[in-house]
């Protein structure tokens, strides 16, 4: 007679009664789709509305800033900047709500405005990170401030590209899309610099 433990399944296998059914494969989709959501999101903050003005308007504050004394001022004026303008999206968003009917509550209120406007914030995180590398020393701070300056130009004709691509544009369509998002954003860039 044989002992039962004999013909059990090998440890790992899930067939166990005392272990957990897992699968390797499941979770490495889980991992993809987690990305794939992460990406999309990512995308979608920063080609919508609010995402582009906040690229727009913290490339055009950096470059409203090339006389301050530091990456670090340039830095602050920048968060300062945009997050007063965040709160101020999120305040209208919020007011706005309350004219809806029926009336959402406050808080789903503010979580909308935050997300709406979520791509404003965002927008920043690239080039302050850029210009802190300058005040951490790791680049001369005049490279950190024009790798900064540029890398809203950059943002720009990627968003361009990706919302051609998305569109299923052709190969030319999709430079084109690069070409304008990337010269429409210099000139509006331009513009708001002299405005400031």
């Amino acid at each position: 007679m044989t002992d039962r433990s004999e013909n059990e399944p090998p440890p790992g296998t899930g067939l166990d009664a005392d272990e957990p059914v897992t699968s390797a494969p499941a979770s490495t989709a889980a991992l993809r789709v987690a990305g794939s959501r992460g990406a999309k999101w990512l995308l979608s903050a920063y080609s919508g509305e609010h995402g582009i003005y906040g690229v727009v308007l913290v490339t055009a504050l950096i470059g409203a800033e090339i006389e301050a004394p530091t990456d670090l001022d340039v830095i602050w004026f920048v968060a300062g900047t945009v997050g007063v303008f965040w709160l101020a999206h999120i305040y209208a968003a919020v007011v706005a709500s309350r004219s809806r009917r029926p009336v959402p509550p406050l808080h789903v209120g503010i979580r909308d405005g935050v997300r709406h406007s979520g791509g404003m914030a965002l927008a920043m995180l690239i080039p302050v990170f850029l210009l802190a590398t300058g005040t951490w020393g790791v680049l001369d701070e005049w490279t950190a401030y024009f790798l900064a300056l540029g890398s809203g130009v950059v943002i720009l004709g990627l968003i361009g590209y990706l919302n051609a691509r998305r569109n299923g544009a052709t190969w030319p369509w999709r430079v084109l899309g690069v070409v304008a998002t990337t010269l429409l954003g210099l000139l509006v860039i331009g513009l708001s610099i002299l405005v400031h």
